[in-house]
C-alpha cells in the first residue's frame, strides 16, 4: 500500500449550532478540527491507508488540539510544523436548512508553510500526493511551497491528485488569479476532482463534456466532477459517464468532497499500478461508486471527520447490487 501525503491547511472549524443561521446571525459555536487536506487524510487512515499530513499550525492550544486529533485518527504528523509567531487558522461555519455552508475565515499559520519546513527524507518515501488546499494558492510563501512540491513530485513521476477547493470568501474578486493557479496545478496532476461550479470557473464551460475536455488538454488523465445527489461525472480522454450516488437525507455537507477524494485515493493507494488504473474504465467506475457512497454517508453526520466505517460503505454497496 502506498503512503499518501496531503498538503494544505489544518484549522479549527467553529460550527454554528443555531439552526438555519448565517455566521453573522449565529450565537453558539462548537469547536471541530477541519481543513480539507486534513479531512482527506482522516478518510484514508479510517479505511486502513497510510496518510501523512503536511502543513503548519500555530504553536498554541488550537494547534496542539489539531495535532492530537490527527494522531487520534491515525494520521502521521511528522510533516506538521508548529509556528510560534502566528496563530492557528480559524474558520466559522454555519448551515442553512438544506445543509449548505456559510464561511468566515481568520487565516493564520497555514500560509507560512515553507519548502524548508519539509524533510527531504520524508518526501522520498511518499509516492502519492494530494494537493487539496483551499488556501494554498492565495499567497507566498505557502503558494510557492505548494507549487514547488507539486512540480518536483511530477518530475519524479509520483501520483498527483488535485482539488482546487475554491472558496469565494477567500478569493473575493481575484478570480483570475485563482484560475491561473488552478490551471498550473492541473498541468501537473494525474487526477483532478472539481465541483460543477469549479469546472465552469476554471474552463469557462458549463457543459461537462467540453469542460472536462479542456482539463484533459492540460494533461489531466482523470477528472471527476462531483454533482451532489446526482452523483459524479467521470471523464478520461477516451470515455466519460455519470456514476450515480445513493439517496440520503443530508444534514451537513461539510467535508463531503473531501470524503469523496479521500475514499478515491485510499483505493488508488492499494494498487501496485495506480497509473494503469487511470485508463481502466470499469475499475474507475467501481472506485467512483465506492467514493460516492462514502461522500453521501458523511452528509448524514455532523462534522467533516465523522467518517463511516468500511463496513458501513460495503453494506450500502451490497444492498444496491441486490436484484
Amino acid at each position: 500500500m502506498m503512503k499518501v501525503a496531503c498538503i494544505g491547511e489544518l484549522l479549527i472549524d467553529f460550527f454554528c449550532k443555531d439552526v438555519n443561521a448565517t455566521v453573522m446571525e449565529g450565537n453558539t459555536f462548537m469547536k471541530q478540527a477541519g481543513g480539507a487536506p486534513a479531512n482527506v487524510c482522516s478518510v484514508i487512515s479510517a479505511f486502513g491507508g497510510e496518510a501523512h499530513f503536511a502543513g503548519k499550525v500555530g504553536d498554541d492550544a488550537f494547534g496542539q488540539y489539531l495535532e492530537k486529533t490527527l494522531q487520534k485518527h491515525g494520521v502521521h504528523t511528522k510533516m506538521l510544523k508548529k509556528d510560534p509567531h502566528h496563530h492557528t487558522t480559524l474558520a466559522f461555519v454555519s448551515l442553512d436548512a438544506k445543509g449548505e455552508r456559510d464561511f468566515t475565515f481568520a487565516r493564520g499559520a497555514d500560509q507560512y508553510y515553507e519548502f524548508t519546513d519539509i524533510d527531504n527524507d520524508q518526501l522520498d518515501d511518499i509516492k502519492m500526493f494530494h494537493f487539496g488546499s483551499a488556501t494554498a494558492l492565495l499567497s507566498d510563501p505557502f503558494r510557492e511551497t505548494y507549487l514547488s512540491l507539486m512540480e518536483n513530485s511530477d518530475k519524479q513521476n509520483k501520483f498527483i491528485s488535485f482539488d482546487p477547493n475554491y472558496r469565494e470568501d477567500l478569493w473575493g474578486g481575484n478570480i483570475d488569479a485563482f484560475v491561473e493557479g488552478a490551471k498550473a496545478c492541473c498541468r501537473n496532476a494525474d487526477l483532478v476532482k472539481v465541483s460543477e461550479d469549479e469546472l465552469a470557473l476554471i474552463t469557462k464551460e458549463t457543459d461537462l463534456s467540453r469542460g472536462t475536455a479542456l482539463l484533459h488538454q492540460l494533461g489531466v488523465a482523470v477528472v471527476t466532477v462531483t454533482l451532489g445527489a446526482k452523483g459524479t461525472y467521470l471523464s478520461t480522454p477516451s470515455f466519460n459517464r455519470m456514476v450515480p450516488s445513493i439517496n440520503i437525507k443530508s444534514i451537513d455537507s461539510t467535508g463531503a468532497g473531501d470524503a469523496f477524494i479521500g475514499a478515491l485515493l485510499y483505493q488508488f493507494s492499494k494498487e501496485t499500478d495506480c497509473f494503469g488504473m487511470l485508463t481502466n474504465e470499469q475499475q474507475l467506475v467501481d472506485l467512483v461508486t465506492f467514493s460516492n457512497v462514502v461522500a453521501a454517508l458523511v452528509c448524514t453526520r455532523i462534522g467533516a471527520m465523522n467518517i463511516p466505517t468500511l463496513d458501513d460503505v460495503q453494506q450500502f454497496l451490497s444492498r444496491s447490487n441486490r436484484p
